[in-house]
């Protein structure tokens, strides 16, 4: 074995998908994901069933992660894990048996906060993909989180705005329930909204101050909506889905558009990375292509398997924390409310 290599196994377990990948010298050598399934019956997770079912998943798949690696156990430099935030119960089965194999193998032990995860996401060595230059504007966007970061330096980040109530990926979700669409809906509303027309409907956009989100008036006025039109045409939601589907995606990327634009304004920064499950929605893809030409910013957005929860971007922060020595002890605790 080459003594320059620096191999991280990198574990995420922070909601409903229990993740393991390898990073060597900051490359991904191995990513692999467990979905549950279980959640969609339900019509969103439910904890209890979350960590049940990271139990069943955890070693299996941090066993598959070594195998496609194609390197042992014993190769790795130290283990990377997601500490926060995200559901306690599903933390503390990726937190335990971090610690354990940790112990057991005699090396590291790295905390990892899975929001900065996600920004530091775009540093994974990977062809054909830039990476930002700091200072940058982060846009990190999910079924729980909708924020703007700056993003300073690897470790030197702040929120400078965020959601007062519920976060994109829910205004996506709840919309889609609305429509009957199953759990989660927002791929499923990003497919319909490709042949629809965008302006068939209008919703108005939350007034919010600054740099600041909201968006359980947006989910109330498309619940109003709906039952309006359904009362005067049953069959409304059935004769209009692609153009319903539309407009709500092309409001909801006004709204995150138009806070990009402020922010931008605001910091003099016009970098922009994207990153959290919902930045693999297409509209939002495209709108901020769109403002390379419109507005003058350089955007980036992640390759697609690392947009959703996956243990590679836990890896790579692994890696940037390993460089620094910055390491947990054993006592290191799960955190469900870990701030940036």
């Amino acid at each position: 074995m080459n003594s320059q290599n620096i191999y991280i196994l990198g574990i995420e377990s922070s909601c409903d998908d229990t993740a393991s990948s390898v990073i060597c010298n900051g490359k991904v050598i191995s990513n692999v994901v467990a979905n549950q399934k279980i959640h969609a019956e339900y019509g969103g997770v439910v904890p209890e069933l979350a960590s049940r079912a990271h139990q069943q998943n955890i070693v299996p798949v941090v066993h598959q992660a070594l195998k496609k690696a194609e390197i042992n156990k014993s190769q790795l430099n130290a283990v990377a894990f997601t500490r926060g935030p995200g559901l306690m119960g599903s933390l503390l089965v990726g937190t335990s048996f971090s610690k354990s194999l940790a112990y057991g193998l005699n090396i590291p032990l790295i905390d990892v906060n899975h929001m900065q995860a996600h920004i530091l996401a775009h540093f994974i060595d990977e062809d054909g993909f830039e990476k930002p230059k700091f200072p940058f504007l982060a846009l990190t966007i999910s079924g729980g989180h909708t924020q703007i970061v700056k993003v300073n330096d690897y470790f030197d980040m702040e929120v400078i705005g965020e959601t007062i109530d519920d976060a994109v990926g829910e205004a996506f979700d709840k919309s889609g329930k609305i429509l009957g669409l199953n759990y989660p809906a927002g791929s499923e509303i990003d497919k319909l909204a490709q042949s629809g027309n965008p302006k068939a409907f209008k919703f108005t956009k939350p007034k919010v101050e600054g740099l600041n989100f909201s968006f359980s008036g947006f989910k109330t006025a498309v619940l109003y909506f709906i039952q309006r039109e359904v009362k005067a045409n049953p069959n409304f939601i059935k004769e209009n889905l692609n153009d319903i589907c539309a407009s709500i995606q092309y409001t909801i990327i006004g709204i995150l558009i138009d806070k990009l634009k402020l922010a931008t304004k605001q910091t003099g920064i016009n970098q922009i990375a994207i990153g959290g499950g919902v930045s693999a929605n297409s509209g939002i893809r495209k709108a901020l292509k769109d403002g390379e030409q419109k507005f003058g910013w350089k955007t980036y957005i992640p390759k697609f398997e690392f947009t959703t929860d996956n243990a590679a971007m836990i890896a790579i922060v692994g890696y940037l924390k390993y460089l620094d020595k910055d390491f947990a002890g054993q006592d290191v605790m799960a955190s469900a409310r870990l701030k940036i």
